[in-house]
């Protein structure tokens, strides 16, 4: 029997204590978690803020008293001060004050990610909000209730700042989007689709403000302006949402470190010192469309990667397979999904890539109702040929196609492989000559 500590109960946490309980009842597993409720689904609190669910209930997905049932220890509001490695001990401090001490045999480390704070005057106003617990949100959906809160500004035109910026539009409110980018979703998507979703947004009354850097939030007390290095935006509430670290801070000065300060992990999930692991926000994955060491935070990453801790740390040899960072995003009903680099990121990489792109209607032009168009890109290497990456975009749910071009990277796929690819036909669902193939024989 193994005594088995987690640092940190959220997705890869709690993913890591079901899968140890699950495999092992002898597993001896006790948990530490600062906050006062496990599990949150971050990824749907713009949701719950646009009133698109009727609560935060379904955003939980895990309990205390659950985990409990199951045979776990739970130290809920629990600060992990610090870790002895060398002894294995951990030490911590309840909310209480009551000081903990207890040992372990093996550490899994689930200390998830803090939002980055920019360095200007005016954050510590009141209505100056971060948006990552679910405290967070409550607090927010609070004040919108307010009738003094008309404009909102949201710093940040990642995902999160531009759910969050459908969402308060959705409650009415007037809102104001900045970013230093050219464009929204610079991280996951070429210009050619990144200005689909700018258009979206724009004629759906959000105000865009690229290009432009946060330089100081004013106020007296309260914020009522946010100053740019190019305008001036009243406003009365400013939701920070410029990105996140990964929370590196019980050994960092102990565990080898990825170059953004993430723990960096092997295929097993194990860091520089044996019996060690760390999963989700907190660490490294195994990339395949570079073939390396990555961060990519995302809820799906989180949950595998605490499987596969679980796994191993119970014994039982499991390895990643790699990820390719697949996601997706649904604004205002407008959707897109990528995978893999975009052709702006796998150039900046050293790749000698190329793209195919292509543009379609789902289904047969006969099929007059419920029949969108659909953009697609697919990235490749001009050299090996294999796929490196694709984009798709459309009003229609295609989000399930993006899964076949994750795979496609995982093995090393080439594009002439696509090109006469087996995809059925049904005038129901798609085309004869869909967009896929068509894109993949349209590559040069």
């Amino acid at each position: 029997m193994s005594k088995i500590v987690v640092v940190g109960a959220n997705h890869a946490g709690t993913a890591a204590i079901n899968t140890l309980l699950d495999l092992n009842k002898d597993n001896q597993v006790e948990v530490f978690d600062r906050n006062s409720n496990i599990s949150f689904l971050g990824c749907g609190m713009a949701l719950w803020i646009g009133h698109q669910i009727s609560g935060p209930e379904g955003l939980f997905y895990a309990t205390k008293e659950g985990l409990e049932k199951k045979g776990a220890k739970i130290n809920m509001e629990t600060e992990v001060e610090k870790i002895d490695f060398k002894n294995k001990k951990i030490y911590a401090k309840n909310k209480n004050g009551e000081s903990i001490e207890t040992d372990y045999d093996k550490l899994i480390l689930a200390t998830g990610s803090l939002p980055i704070v920019p360095n200007v005057k005016g954050t510590d106003l009141e209505n100056v909000q971060l948006v990552k617990l679910y405290q967070n949100a409550q607090e927010v959906i609070e004040k919108l209730n307010k009738d003094e809160i008309k404009h909102v500004t949201v710093v940040g035109a990642g995902y999160i700042g531009v759910e969050l910026a459908e969402a308060f539009k959705r409650n009415g409110k007037e809102v104001a989007l900045i970013d230093v980018a050219p464009t929204s979703l610079s991280s996951y998507y070429d210009y050619e689709f990144t200005k689909l979703m700018d258009e979206n947004l724009k004629n759906h009354g959000i105000d865009l403000h690229f290009e432009e850097k946060l330089v100081e939030i004013q106020g007296d007390g309260k914020v009522d302006k946010v100053i740019t290095d190019k305008s001036e935006i009243p406003t009365d509430m400013v939701v920070l949402c410029i990105g996140f670290r990964p929370n590196n801070t019980l050994g960092k000065d102990d565990l080898e470190l990825f170059r953004n300060g993430a723990f960096l992990v092997n295929k097993k999930q194990e860091t520089s010192i044996k019996d060690v692991y760390a999963i989700g926000d907190c660490a490294t994955v195994y990339d395949n469309a570079i073939d390396g060491p990555n961060y990519i935070a995302l809820a799906t990453n989180a949950v595998r990667s605490g499987i596969i801790a679980g796994y191993n740390a119970s014994g039982v040899e499991l390895e990643s397979v790699g990820v390719q960072g697949s996601n997706g995003i649904n604004i205002f009903d407008f959707k897109m999904v990528s995978t893999g680099l975009s052709l702006t990121k796998a150039k900046s990489l050293g790749f000698d890539a190329l793209a195919t792109d292509y543009e379609d209607l789902q289904k047969p032009e006969f099929i007059t109702e419920n029949n969108e168009k659909v953009k697609i890109r697919i990235v490749y290497d001009k050299d090996s040929r294999r796929v490196l990456g694709a984009q798709m975009a459309s009003k229609y749910d295609v989000s399930m196609g993006i899964h076949f071009f994750s795979l496609a990277i995982q093995e090393k796929v080439t594009i002439d492989k696509l090109k006469l690819t087996d995809i059925f036909f049904l005038p129901h669902f798609n085309k004869p000559y869909n967009y896929i193939t068509m894109a993949a024989l349209n590559a040069k």
